[in-house]
């Protein structure tokens, strides 16, 4: 895996990741992060944007992340937003110090699978989001709303090595195209208020992509995650 990268490659990364975070600040007012979701994109495109100051990245499959932290600097800040299953924790949880977040925990099985193994490899505490099916949709992962509040009680009194630091969804294609107000982030937005109340926390909220980013910040994101409109469209899926 080459972290080697084109000066034209370079460019053209950068533009559209430049570009997308101005837009990013411009409409969150400063108070919202982009990650860069580089899922099947070559190691060296991730240099490339490390090269230009971003250092937030998101990636979707527990091997790939593994790998590609093997060899990128050690101060990038991974995301991990992909589908978790509880068998990965472990992997996830021991292989990488630099891991800034893993925002798809939906179990109690899979946060306490990562917290018991933070504990044991004496890793640094990590970022938790717990993501939410907010759309009802049954080939969604996510926890349901009605389940979100026991789960962050776990998180928050049993999970020494996880720090619950917002709730994350996936809107349906439904609500990004066609409507005018996203029910789906308005669903999170209103469950973050509620623990937000019952814990005495302030969690941030991870919601929206390449296609509804914009509309998610006016709703109140404060991370969003943006992979093809920076990197380009993807190669298929390799048996991940």
């Amino acid at each position: 895996m080459s972290l080697e990268y084109t000066q034209e490659r370079a460019s053209e990364l950068i533009a559209n990741a430049t570009a997308i975070n101005d837009s990013v600040q411009n409409l969150g007012s400063g108070k919202t992060r982009l990650v860069c979701v580089s899922k099947l994109k070559p190691a060296s495109d991730i240099q490339a944007l490390y090269d230009a100051g971003f250092r937030h990245f998101g990636e979707n499959y527990v091997q790939e992340l593994i790998e590609k932290a093997k060899i990128l600097p050690g101060d990038i800040q991974w995301h991990f937003i992909g589908g978790l299953q509880t068998n990965k924790a472990k992997d996830l949880a021991k292989n990488i110090d630099n891991l800034y977040a893993v925002e798809t925990i939906d179990t109690e099985k899979k946060a306490k699978k990562l917290n018991d193994v933070r504990a044991s490899e004496g890793k640094p505490i990590v970022n938790i989001y717990i993501q939410v099916n907010t759309s009802g949709e049954e080939q969604k992962s996510g926890t349901m709303p009605a389940d979100v509040e026991a789960l962050a009680r776990f998180i928050i009194e049993q999970c020494p090595k996880l720090k619950l630091e917002g709730l994350m969804t996936i809107g349906s294609v439904f609500q990004s195209k066609f409507a005018e107000e996203n029910q789906d982030f308005k669903t999170l937005v209103e469950l973050s208020s509620q623990l937000n109340s019952t814990f005495d926390i302030k969690l941030e909220l991870s919601m929206g992509m390449s296609s509804d980013y914009k509309e998610a910040i006016r709703q109140g994101s404060s991370s969003v995650r943006v992979g093809s409109d920076i990197f380009g469209s993807r190669p298929a899926n390799n048996g991940h």
